[in-house]
């Protein structure tokens, strides 16, 4: 019931009103039946813009980290992702992909849409990051279409840091379905899966004109922080004890 009163009273015609996204596409997402969406990553924001302008529910994978902070704030950020019905993903630790792949094929058995960022974490630099491959795993073990979504102008209007996002024109193109049903019974050959990623990674390119990189966006985050730390810390020598 939240989820309808955010999208249709709340939340909903606010983010209409201020963004006045442009739609391309719409038509792609099925009216019936389960079907993963997966988008480029830019922005906080992605997670309300898309389930704003589409006519059906969409139910994201979210991190863990939204329904686990502290004091009051974390508690209300908890309470609103899971009245809107995302699923939290533990992202830390070696099964932290087969469980968003379980959760995922539950919401796909219910002939449910499901919200997917193939990158595996926001851009930082808006640019479009290597995909990893457990979007292909979803799409054969539950046999579903994969519509491709780019989001343009999310993070120019709230990139990563920024809490209050600024008015900014924002589009939401989505592009013709993907059907794999040519490598059924091939969900655990690693080549496959990788091609399928390429493909679905290459498809929400062309609708983004990202630049891409043939990198996973946390190894690359990893790196930067890690130079940054470094280079401060040769700014900042630390003293000698006495």
């Amino acid at each position: 019931m939240f989820y309808y009163v955010l999208k249709y009273v709340i939340l909903g015609p606010l983010l209409r009103l201020v963004f006045r996204p442009r739609i391309e596409g719409l038509e792609h997402v099925p009216a019936t039946g389960a079907a993963i969406v997966a988008g480029n990553h830019l922005s906080f924001s992605d997670h309300f813009l898309m389930p704003a302008i589409l006519k059906r529910r969409i139910t994201f994978l979210a991190k863990a980290e939204y329904f686990t902070g502290p004091g009051i704030r974390g508690r209300l950020t908890a309470a609103f992702f899971r009245s809107a019905g995302q699923i939290p993903v533990d992202r830390s630790g070696k099964d932290a992909g087969q469980a968003a792949i379980r959760e995922g094929l539950g919401v796909l058995s219910k002939d449910e849409l499901l919200g997917i960022y193939p990158e595996g974490t926001r851009s930082h630099d808006g640019r479009l990051y290597k995909g990893k491959v457990g979007v292909a795993v979803m799409a054969l073990r539950a046999g579903v279409p994969v519509i491709p979504c780019a989001m343009i102008g999310t993070f120019e209007a709230q990139p990563p840091g920024r809490k209050i996002p600024k008015i900014h024109p924002v589009s939401i193109r989505f592009g013709e379905p993907l059907e794999f049903s040519r490598y059924d019974g091939m969900e655990n050959e690693k080549a496959i899966l990788r091609a399928i990623t390429d493909e679905i990674m290459y498809a929400i390119l062309t609708l983004s004109e990202q630049e891409y990189v043939d990198r996973y966006a946390a190894v690359v985050k990893a790196e930067e922080a890690a130079e940054k730390a470094a280079q401060a810390k040769r700014k900042f020598p630390r003293m000698p004890l006495r």
